[in-house]
Protein backbone atom coordinates (compact mmCIF):
# COMPACT_ATOMS: atom_id res chain seq x y z
CA UNK A 1 0.00 0.00 0.00
CA UNK A 2 3.23 2.19 0.91
CA UNK A 3 4.20 1.86 -2.67
CA UNK A 4 1.37 2.67 -4.42
CA UNK A 5 0.74 6.14 -2.33
CA UNK A 6 4.30 6.69 -3.14
CA UNK A 7 3.66 6.01 -6.90
CA UNK A 8 0.73 8.26 -7.10
CA UNK A 9 1.77 10.78 -5.21
CA UNK A 10 5.13 11.10 -7.16
CA UNK A 11 2.77 11.09 -10.58
CA UNK A 12 0.49 13.53 -9.45
CA UNK A 13 3.62 15.91 -8.13
CA UNK A 14 5.45 15.53 -11.41
CA UNK A 15 2.18 16.68 -13.06
CA UNK A 16 1.22 19.30 -11.04
CA UNK A 17 5.18 20.57 -10.95
CA UNK A 18 4.21 20.85 -14.56
CA UNK A 19 1.23 22.75 -15.00
CA UNK A 20 2.19 24.87 -12.19
CA UNK A 21 5.70 25.75 -14.34
CA UNK A 22 3.69 26.36 -17.10
CA UNK A 23 1.46 29.02 -15.30
CA UNK A 24 4.31 30.67 -13.51
CA UNK A 25 5.90 30.62 -16.89
CA UNK A 26 2.81 32.50 -18.61
CA UNK A 27 2.49 34.36 -15.98
CA UNK A 28 6.35 35.28 -16.06
CA UNK A 29 5.94 36.19 -19.70
CA UNK A 30 8.45 33.84 -20.65
CA UNK A 31 9.39 33.18 -24.44
CA UNK A 32 7.37 30.58 -25.53
CA UNK A 33 9.86 30.13 -28.35
CA UNK A 34 11.96 28.58 -26.04
CA UNK A 35 12.98 24.84 -26.37
CA UNK A 36 12.60 24.30 -22.69
CA UNK A 37 9.40 26.42 -22.36
CA UNK A 38 8.14 24.45 -25.89
CA UNK A 39 8.53 21.18 -24.00
CA UNK A 40 6.70 21.91 -21.29
CA UNK A 41 3.90 23.37 -23.42
CA UNK A 42 3.92 20.16 -25.76
CA UNK A 43 3.90 18.08 -22.54
CA UNK A 44 0.73 20.16 -20.40
CA UNK A 45 -1.19 20.93 -23.92
CA UNK A 46 -3.20 17.75 -24.61
CA UNK A 47 -4.49 17.77 -21.34
CA UNK A 48 -5.00 21.66 -21.10
CA UNK A 49 -6.62 22.26 -24.98
CA UNK A 50 -9.86 20.21 -23.84
CA UNK A 51 -10.21 21.95 -20.62
CA UNK A 52 -9.68 25.69 -22.58
CA UNK A 53 -12.82 24.80 -24.42
CA UNK A 54 -14.53 24.82 -21.18
CA UNK A 55 -13.09 27.10 -18.91
CA UNK A 56 -11.71 29.99 -21.19
CA UNK A 57 -8.96 32.61 -19.77
CA UNK A 58 -9.86 35.46 -17.49
CA UNK A 59 -7.56 38.08 -19.32
CA UNK A 60 -4.03 37.06 -18.24
CA UNK A 61 -5.15 34.21 -15.97
CA UNK A 62 -5.34 30.92 -17.76
CA UNK A 63 -8.22 29.21 -15.64
CA UNK A 64 -7.59 26.02 -17.40
CA UNK A 65 -4.49 25.95 -15.86
CA UNK A 66 -5.20 26.87 -12.45
CA UNK A 67 -8.14 24.64 -12.05
CA UNK A 68 -6.18 21.84 -12.92
CA UNK A 69 -3.27 22.51 -10.34
CA UNK A 70 -5.82 23.09 -8.11
CA UNK A 71 -7.42 19.73 -8.96
CA UNK A 72 -4.06 17.69 -8.62
CA UNK A 73 -3.30 19.29 -5.38
CA UNK A 74 -7.02 18.52 -4.20
CA UNK A 75 -6.29 15.05 -4.92
CA UNK A 76 -2.74 14.97 -3.74
CA UNK A 77 -3.91 15.98 -0.26
CA UNK A 78 -7.08 13.54 -0.47
CA UNK A 79 -5.67 10.35 -2.09
CA UNK A 80 -4.09 8.83 1.32
CA UNK A 81 -7.39 9.02 3.29
CA UNK A 82 -8.89 7.58 -0.13
CA UNK A 83 -6.90 4.74 -0.88
CA UNK A 84 -7.11 3.91 2.97
CA UNK A 85 -10.79 3.69 3.13
CA UNK A 86 -11.48 6.38 5.47
CA UNK A 87 -13.60 8.31 2.38
CA UNK A 88 -12.90 11.81 1.46
CA UNK A 89 -11.49 14.44 4.51
CA UNK A 90 -13.91 17.27 5.66
CA UNK A 91 -13.97 19.84 2.84
CA UNK A 92 -11.77 22.86 4.95
CA UNK A 93 -9.20 21.19 5.76
CA UNK A 94 -9.01 19.64 2.62
CA UNK A 95 -9.07 22.96 0.54
CA UNK A 96 -6.79 24.79 3.16
CA UNK A 97 -4.00 21.97 3.15
CA UNK A 98 -4.36 22.04 -1.05
CA UNK A 99 -3.55 26.03 -0.55
CA UNK A 100 -0.72 25.11 1.20
CA UNK A 101 0.58 22.41 -0.87
CA UNK A 102 0.41 24.87 -4.10
CA UNK A 103 2.31 27.67 -2.28
CA UNK A 104 4.95 25.31 -0.95
CA UNK A 105 5.72 23.81 -4.26
CA UNK A 106 5.66 27.19 -5.68
CA UNK A 107 8.14 28.29 -3.33
CA UNK A 108 10.35 25.20 -4.02
CA UNK A 109 10.29 25.93 -7.69
CA UNK A 110 11.27 29.42 -6.66
CA UNK A 111 14.17 28.03 -4.52
CA UNK A 112 15.57 25.69 -7.29
CA UNK A 113 14.94 28.29 -10.01
CA UNK A 114 16.98 31.34 -8.17
CA UNK A 115 19.40 28.78 -7.08
CA UNK A 116 20.50 27.11 -10.65
CA UNK A 117 19.91 31.36 -11.82
CA UNK A 118 22.98 32.43 -9.34
CA UNK A 119 24.56 28.93 -10.33
CA UNK A 120 24.69 29.45 -13.66
CA UNK A 121 25.51 33.57 -13.65
CA UNK A 122 28.64 32.41 -11.77
CA UNK A 123 29.66 29.14 -14.16
CA UNK A 124 29.29 30.98 -17.48
CA UNK A 125 28.11 34.73 -17.07
CA UNK A 126 27.19 36.52 -20.30
CA UNK A 127 26.39 33.51 -22.19
CA UNK A 128 23.25 32.05 -23.76
CA UNK A 129 21.74 29.13 -23.34
CA UNK A 130 17.83 28.33 -23.20
CA UNK A 131 17.92 27.51 -19.48
CA UNK A 132 19.26 30.80 -18.46
CA UNK A 133 16.40 32.83 -20.82
CA UNK A 134 13.64 30.48 -19.22
CA UNK A 135 15.69 31.56 -15.39
CA UNK A 136 15.64 34.92 -16.06
CA UNK A 137 11.83 35.14 -17.21
CA UNK A 138 11.21 32.91 -14.11
CA UNK A 139 13.58 34.95 -11.68
CA UNK A 140 13.68 39.06 -12.45
CA UNK A 141 10.63 39.47 -11.25
CA UNK A 142 11.58 38.05 -7.67
CA UNK A 143 14.73 39.62 -7.70
CA UNK A 144 14.45 42.56 -9.47
CA UNK A 145 12.37 44.29 -5.59
CA UNK A 146 15.75 42.77 -4.09
CA UNK A 147 18.52 44.75 -6.14
CA UNK A 148 16.64 47.77 -5.21
CA UNK A 149 17.09 46.94 -1.22
CA UNK A 150 20.39 45.46 -1.43
CA UNK A 151 22.94 46.66 -4.24
CA UNK A 152 25.45 44.58 -5.73
CA UNK A 153 28.75 44.46 -4.27
CA UNK A 154 32.09 45.24 -5.84
CA UNK A 155 30.22 43.07 -9.00
CA UNK A 156 28.37 40.59 -6.71
CA UNK A 157 24.91 40.27 -6.81
CA UNK A 158 23.70 38.79 -3.51
CA UNK A 159 20.19 39.18 -4.17
CA UNK A 160 20.20 35.44 -4.72
CA UNK A 161 21.26 34.39 -1.73
CA UNK A 162 18.89 36.50 0.00
CA UNK A 163 15.73 35.49 -1.97
CA UNK A 164 17.11 32.01 -0.95
CA UNK A 165 16.66 32.61 2.84
CA UNK A 166 13.72 34.67 2.57
CA UNK A 167 12.19 31.88 0.33
CA UNK A 168 13.42 29.00 3.25
CA UNK A 169 11.82 31.13 6.16
CA UNK A 170 8.10 31.29 4.09
CA UNK A 171 8.52 27.36 3.90
CA UNK A 172 9.35 27.44 7.53
CA UNK A 173 6.29 29.70 7.89
CA UNK A 174 4.05 27.01 5.62
CA UNK A 175 4.95 23.79 7.50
Amino acid sequence: MAALLFLIDSLLSVAQFVFLLRLLLQWARADFRNPLVRAIVQLSSPVLAPLRRVLPAVGRLDTASVVLVVLLALLRVCMPTLLSGLGLPPPAPWAALAALQILRTVLWIYFFAIFLYATLSLIAPGTYSPAQSVLNALCEPVLRPLRRLIPPLANLDLSPLWAGILIQALLILVR
